[in-house]
């Protein structure tokens, strides 16, 4: 069986009879951008919140966030995202009260807004190890001389900790970032019609398979080929001094 190539499917009109099959794939590529930086937002917030917990000193209060932030890391780093997925989009609204459940279900663009919550839980967890480790890999000399200078807990974090602590951890804060622009594509299994399933609406509708996905697959890689570019030049310009070679590498 001879395949038949056909790149000039990407103009001509797709089954809506408004929209090319282009620009299918870059309403597709829009859906998955907002959705990544939704979910990136999220996940940087509760990360550094929960990452900063497992940090607190060894008092009672202090103990219990350590915990709180650990069971936190163990319940959504070991759930599989699509298992999330499909639990935050088709069992969550079953357990609010009917009102409740009923306005989360019609909402215009819920698969929209479940996969920002499901990509946002998800990464928190790991980029919250990345925040723990960042912050304990600093001396604790820096913790105490800001303590010394009479910096609130608060302020010691806020000024000194979490600042030195990102320019440690921005190389695997970038691996994260193109992790949740990729596992955004499960979000097809719950309606979302981001860039992995525009693509598969174009091999459906017009069966030019290897076309739709190679398209696809390029536009992943330029994205994130851009999402690493500029990540390299925030780290070049945020690194401390003496952890970047002479070359350029780390």
């Amino acid at each position: 069986m001879n395949y038949h190539w056909n790149w000039r499917i990407f103009w001509e009109e797709s089954p809506d009879g408004v929209h090319t099959y282009w620009e299918t794939l870059v309403d597709g590529l829009q859906w998955t951008m907002a959705a990544s930086l939704g979910g990136w937002i999220m996940a940087l917030l509760l990360g550094v919140l929960v990452g900063t917990a497992r940090t607190m000193p060894d008092t009672r209060a202090g103990a219990w966030l350590r915990r709180l932030g650990t069971a936190y890391i163990e319940i959504f780093r070991n759930v599989p995202l699509l298992v999330q997925m499909f639990l935050w989009y088709f069992v969550a609204p079953e357990l609010l009260p009917p009102d409740a459940g009923a306005w989360l279900k019609a909402l215009p663009n819920a698969p929209f807004v479940t996969a920002v919550v499901s990509l946002g839980f998800y990464t928190s967890a790991r980029v919250a190890v990345q925040v723990t480790a960042g912050i304990e890999s600093l001396s604790g000399g820096q913790r105490l001389a800001a303590m010394a200078l009479g910096l609130s807990r608060w302020q010691t974090y806020r000024h000194v900790l979490l600042p030195l602590a990102f320019r440690i951890i921005l190389p695997p804060l970038t691996s994260e970032c193109l992790n949740i622009i990729k596992n955004s594509s499960i979000a097809l299994t719950i309606g979302l019609v981001e860039l992995t399933a525009s693509a598969r609406a174009i091999q459906e509708f017009s069966f030019q398979v290897f076309e739709a996905f190679s398209a696809a697959t390029l536009i992943y890689v330029t994205v994130n080929i851009l999402v690493v570019g500029a990540m390299h030049v925030v780290e070049r310009k945020l690194a401390l001094p003496g952890t970047l070679q002479s070359g350029g590498t780390r």
